[in-house]
């Protein structure tokens, strides 16, 4: 259950914020530190999603040595992520020809998602194992997230739910054509 804690009850007023108790979450704090850092990567999903076809595997394009990839679970609409085809763990990891590719295809990225969603930000982001918020530590990635005035809101903090104006498939077809043009 969530609970909202007015810090005047707490006496801890300096900062005016108030706290969003969220005990629920100790499960999910608690179990990270358990998960091993760089798991078989025949159970890694991005490792999966590069045997499949580009629109089953939500691939929007194939570089030489890394991809872009729909986040299966997108924060906004045209979440994406760029990643290495290599299945390692850190962005220090990366080759030079696979840190050039990278740092090619997260510009690229960028000016796609510019192009054809007109986000008004974008939030661009990596975390560095499980205890930094890699949801899955095991295969480097880099967030590339979208962003609008208003399009925060606190769904997904009360009720564990996020609202997608667009599927997935339809963004991935959108994207991947302004991709090759």
């Amino acid at each position: 259950m969530t609970e909202i804690i007015d810090a005047d009850e707490l006496g801890a007023s300096e900062d005016g914020y108030q706290r969003l108790w969220t005990p629920h979450r100790v499960a999910y704090v608690r179990g990270s530190a358990n998960q091993p850092l760089n798991p078989d990567k025949k159970f890694c999903p991005f490792c999966k999603a590069l045997k499949k076809s580009d629109e089953e595997g939500l691939i929007i394009h194939r570089g030489e040595k890394c991809f872009v990839i729909m986040n299966l679970f997108p924060y906004n609409s045209g979440h994406i992520m760029v990643l290495p085809k290599r299945h390692i763990s850190f962005y220090t990891d990366l080759d030079d020809q696979e840190l050039k590719e990278f740092t090619s295809l997260t510009r690229k990225a960028i000016n796609v998602l510019q192009s054809v969603l007109q986000p008004d930000g974008l939030n661009l982001g990596m975390n560095q194992g499980r205890v930094a918020g890699a949801g899955i530590a095991a295969h480097l990635h880099q967030h590339i997230l979208p962003r609008w005035l208003g399009d925060a809101n606190f769904l997904p903090l009360i009720a564990q739910t996020r609202t997608l104006p667009a599927l997935l498939s339809e963004t991935r077809k959108k994207l991947a054509s302004a991709w090759i043009s």
